[in-house]
């Protein structure tokens, strides 16, 4: 004979299965996906790509500058190269906060408008302690390809040119997708 379970025991089970469908609201698990791409950030010149627009009166705007706002329209590639593919922009906006300069508060579009993802999205924002070479964000959300999404992304300074102003941040992107 086979055995037999008990009537709480067939409750609590049957409590647990219904918890557990309610908190996963009957979804499969998210998907992981990790895409790398880079910006081409121009600081100075004709073709800038980051730009202050406003700051505190009497003060130098610059990134070290608390209360300074920068926009920003970078290009987005597939490689580090400036000849390389590029797929969209990162457009945005980045303001210091914090007083000593040590911080700012990046919010930031990834446009894609060529490639498999054109016409979609990536929202990121969050706080970048901006001298340190590896910076994490949140990704909030998205459209297109990734409505739904969310992750976070690496920025990494792959390269600095000073008197240019030129860098090259690679973005190292983690996303769960519905």
């Amino acid at each position: 004979m086979a055995p037999t379970f008990s009537t709480p025991i067939k409750i609590i089970s049957s409590i647990l299965l219904l918890i557990t469908i309610i908190i996963t609201n009957g979804q499969a698990p998210n998907q992981t996906s990790t895409l790398v791409f880079y910006l081409q950030d121009v600081g100075r010149g004709f073709n800038a790509t980051v730009m202050p627009v406003i700051g505190i009166n009497g003060r130098v705007w610059s990134y070290h500058s608390f209360g300074t706002i920068f926009v920003v329209d970078d290009p987005v590639m597939l490689s580090p190269s400036p000849f390389s593919t590029q797929i969209g922009r990162a457009q945005g906006v980045i303001t210091v906060t914090s007083l000593d300069g040590a911080n700012v508060n990046i919010v930031l579009s990834l446009v894609f408008n060529n490639g498999e993802y054109s016409g979609s999205t990536l929202e990121i924002q969050g706080n970048s302690r901006q001298r340190e070479n590896s910076r994490e964000l949140s990704v909030v959300s998205g459209t297109g390809r990734f409505r739904y999404a969310r992750g976070f992304v690496v920025f990494e300074t792959m390269s600095y040119d000073a008197p240019s102003e030129r860098s090259v941040i690679r973005l190292t992107i983690t996303l769960a997708l519905p």
